[in-house]
């Protein structure tokens, strides 16, 4: 019983129904500026009036923005589970202008019959309670008692209200139905938020890829010089370590203030180093949006030097060979090979090749493996974790392969990626 009585007292169902008869008003208009009705039948009318309001409708659809105030109302008024399952762009081709006639044609008929079964079902039973002894839609209270009073005719006001009510439900979800069929999403608005959608993903991807790079980078580098300095105890030593982090810190700082420049104006990306208004520099006038590139490797060898890891780097790489994104990718995918290797071998040779070759710009990042026994209590073997995952979501965005593994006591990451789809 509550399941059957529930959707009457409905606040959505009632929303439903004034959008319902919200489409007869459209015929009430129609029918009092029409010319000429005094005199005719109900047919003649309807056979009169119908071409006409239909011919209306299919004029009103070609504005483009009747579809955008279509569906403002359907929202508010048809109260669907989802808000985007009803568009509220303008017609953009003839497909919307024809789904848009469908359903203005098809409401304001749904409209006229509800709206006609609300008007003249509530006089019916207006009717029946007030003269009950009287005939009733054809019929007459065959169970008057014998003194002539009211019969069962009585009964039928509380069933009468009961099925409108009823109707009104059905009638409601057959709009909805309707409105997220012929005012639904385009394929083409489909496709377009569906690539929105796909380009904010990348969006949250990199962002996330740029802070895990180089605030890991920057919290290794801190841990493992705190963590030296306090085991060797060399004042001298420990200076050194501070000037380390101190500076790490800084270039952390840049980047997190470059990727919140980021966060807070994501319009404003004419390119990854485009600066913005509110942008700010780093040290040196720097601009503090502008995103490293291969030229900033000699620093981040230095830190990792520093650290205590020996560096060896060869970078064969031409003045002005690689195109902008390329050499920013590139650093970050060797920012986060040396974060790996200061993390799990902390102290072992670092060997960096960076080479343009074959029109691909080739990059290899090698370490010495530390035994079992000589890795600290917190190190554990690396298992492919998300910087590495990120590693490669940067080499196949550019066309790029990656790989990575254990290779003759060392472990080996090697990126390819070609400079032509990079560009």
């Amino acid at each position: 019983m509550p399941r059957i009585l529930a959707p009457l007292f409905s606040a959505t169902t009632y929303a439903r129904w004034l959008h319902l008869v919200i489409g007869l008003v459209f015929v009430g208009v129609v029918l009092m500026v029409y010319p000429g009705v005094e005199g005719w039948s109900r047919g003649e009318l309807l056979a009169r009036a119908v071409p006409l309001d239909a011919a209306l409708l299919v004029l009103a659809a070609l504005v483009p923005a009747m579809r955008r105030a279509e569906g403002v109302q359907a929202r508010l008024l048809l109260v669907p589970d989802r808000e985007q399952d009803i568009a509220v762009e303008p017609s953009r081709g003839w497909a919307d202008r024809r789904r848009t006639a469908a359903w203005l044609v098809g409401r304001v008929v749904l409209g006229w019959l509800v709206g006609g079964a609300s008007v003249l079902v509530p006089a019916a039973v207006l009717d029946l309670v007030a003269r009950p002894e009287q005939a009733v839609f054809g019929l007459r209270s065959a169970g008057e008692g014998r003194d002539g009073g009211p019969g069962w005719a009585v009964l039928l006001a509380p069933v009468l209200l009961f099925a409108l009510g009823w109707l009104v439900v059905w009638a409601g979800r057959l709009q909805l139905a309707m409105a997220v069929r012929l005012l639904g999403p385009s394929p083409a608005e489909r496709l377009a938020a569906a690539e929105l959608r796909a380009e904010r993903l990348l969006e949250r991807n990199l962002l996330a890829r740029e802070l895990h790079d180089s605030i890991g980078h920057a919290l290794t580098v801190t841990v493992l010089q705190a963590g030296a300095a306090r085991e060797l105890g060399d004042p001298a030593f420990a200076a050194r370590a501070l000037e380390v982090i101190e500076e790490t810190g800084r270039r952390a700082m840049d980047d997190l203030e470059r990727t919140l420049a980021l966060l807070r104006d994501p319009g404003d990306q004419g390119g990854p180093g485009s600066p913005g208004p509110d942008s700010g520099t780093g040290p040196g006038g720097e601009d503090a949006r502008e995103r490293p590139g291969i030229d900033r490797l000699p620093a981040l060898f230095e830190t990792a030097r520093a650290a205590g890891s020996p560096v060896e780097a060869r970078v064969d790489v031409p003045s002005g060979a690689l195109p902008g994104v390329l050499s920013r990718e590139g650093y970050r995918i060797v920012q986060e090979g040396v974060t790996n290797a200061l993390k799990y071998a902390p102290g072992e040779p670092i060997s960096i090749r960076i080479a343009v070759r074959d029109g691909s710009l080739e990059l290899r990042c090698a370490n010495a493996l530390r035994p079992q026994s000589a890795r600290s209590r917190g190190s554990s073997p690396r298992r492919g974790g998300k910087g590495l995952r990120g590693i490669r979501e940067r080499a196949v965005l550019l066309g790029g392969e990656t790989a990575a593994g254990a290779e003759g006591g060392e472990w080996v990451l090697t990126v390819r990626v070609p400079l032509r789809l990079a560009g």
